[in-house]
């Protein structure tokens, strides 16, 4: 198992040990969308959801899913997260929401998995507000595009 960090030398899964890591500052960038009529669209970006503030409610969502990420993701540690900034911009050419997090913490691991939660979280949540006009709404493209800081130092996604 070989660069596999997650794994000891025999191959069981462990959670890393961070302990003798350097505090540095930590960022990272993800983004993703979900894709919907331009009808579902309209109901969101003119606030006729009968949900409510779908945009609002889901960066709401996005940042509590970044602060659960060791919650639900079991071999991340948790981390004390000091940035979870949320976009949600509608996009009538997807059309859809786009949806950018980026997270920050000064820690000894990275905060990758957080910034990739907080934008899950917010489209499924965008997903749940109006699934009653749209069940086969889209979610996708979720990736990291950007991270810095630790030993591995600066990620740019193309």
């Amino acid at each position: 198992m070989t660069g596999l960090s997650h794994f000891d030398t025999d191959g069981k899964a462990h959670m890393v040990d961070v302990s003798d890591k350097p505090v540095t500052a930590r960022t990272a960038i993800a983004e993703g969308y979900i894709k919907m009529t331009p009808e579902t669209l309209a109901l969101i970006t003119e606030g006729r959801a009968d949900k409510g503030d779908v945009l609002g409610i889901a960066r709401i969502a996005g940042i509590v899913g970044a602060k659960k990420t060791a919650e639900l993701i079991p071999l991340c540690h948790p981390l004390p997260i000091t940035k979870v900034a949320l976009d949600l911009t509608p996009d009538s050419a997807l059309p859809g929401i786009r949806i950018t997090a980026t997270v920050k913490t000064g820690g000894q691991t990275g905060v990758e998995m957080e910034a990739l939660t907080a934008v899950s979280t917010a489209a499924l949540t965008v997903y749940d507000m109006v699934k009653a006009v749209q069940k086969d709404m889209e979610i996708g493209g979720v990736r990291l595009t950007f991270k810095d800081g630790g030993k591995s130092g600066r990620f740019e996604n193309p």
